[in-house]
């Protein structure tokens, strides 16, 4: 019994050993399971949002609004056709999460080692893990976007890819990678600076930890906000060179396009689901993720 007791506390210190070697893969988990979580709950609104910016390809009567939208889907499709395009949602943002936070968390151990990062380092460090993560995973939110759009009969993840990959070549798969990047990088940048901000005056004020997962959750809501409506006219014009592929050179033909046939406003159509999707996705993903680090014993 004595021996077999040796053996399991032998066994449990070389695991803990491999984890204590290896905080980023730690991280990697932290992020992945906080992506899943809200990759699955808010999923309706970005296909909310999709459809939105869909309709300014075609639209020549007024515009429908989000709830109209929500409606007809639900009666077209019925109510989990609000959840078409999960599946590459779930591809995308389960690793796409795990591997922002990941690099997140190791350029901050390794680059930005002060203890409390300036405005600037906020931006650089978000903006600098979303971009890894998101020419990583850009071939999937290709798919997700013509899921989302109704436009494309594709019966799989892995066909589609295929299928793209066939008829467009790997350019197909990487279809609005600047637009993508211009509204990823600048939203995990904008968004990191105003959470760290914020949150370290919630700090300073001493708040009760018993309320650091709402305050964490208000801080993300506020940086959400803020970053979404700053970012929404590239997420517009990725969308149009996503399911318009051969229709746009560059990402500029795109923009011109969106402004000359439906003006300053098109930049902004389906603004609404995407900021209430973005934020409470973000919000919610650093909350879990924050409070999975706390239990595993590392800073975030």
């Amino acid at each position: 019994m004595n021996e077999m007791t040796g053996e399991t506390l032998v066994s449990g210190n070389r695991l803990n050993s491999l984890f204590q070697i290896h905080p980023v893969f730690k991280a990697f988990v932290c992020g992945s399971l906080s992506g899943t979580c809200s990759t699955l709950l808010f999923q309706p609104l970005d296909l909310l949002k999709t459809r939105l910016q869909t309709q300014q390809l075609s639209s020549t009567g007024r515009n429908v609004g989000m709830m109209h939208l929500f409606f007809k889907v639900i009666r077209n499709e019925n109510f989990f056709g609000l959840w078409k395009g999960v599946s590459p949602s779930f591809l995308r943002c389960i690793p796409g999460v795990g591997l922002y936070f990941s690099t997140l968390y190791s350029l901050k151990q390794h680059i930005f080692t002060g203890k409390e990062l300036a405005p600037l380092e906020s931006i650089l460090l978000g903006a600098g893990s979303r971009t890894v993560a998101g020419v990583c995973m850009l071939p999937f939110t290709v798919v997700k976007t013509r899921y989302e759009s109704g436009k494309y009969a594709y019966k799989s993840v892995f066909g589609a890819l295929g299928n793209i990959y066939r008829t467009e070549g790997p350019r197909g798969l990487f279809s609005g990678l600047t637009a993508t990047l211009l509204r990823d990088a600048p939203f995990s940048g904008i968004y990191l600076m105003f959470y760290t901000q914020t949150k370290m005056f919630a700090i300073n004020n001493n708040i009760n930890p018993t309320f650091t997962p709402l305050m964490n959750f208000s801080c993300g809501i506020m940086a959400g906000i803020l970053a979404s409506v700053t970012t929404q006219p590239a997420d517009v014009i990725k969308t149009h060179m996503q399911l318009s592929h051969e229709k746009y050179c560059w990402t500029g033909q795109a923009a011109h396009y969106i402004y000359q046939n439906h003006g300053l406003s098109g930049f902004f159509r389906g603004g609404l689901p995407r900021a209430l999707r973005r934020t409470l996705m973000a919000a919610m993903a650093w909350t879990v993720y924050e409070q999975m680090m706390e239990k595993m014993g590392l800073k975030s």
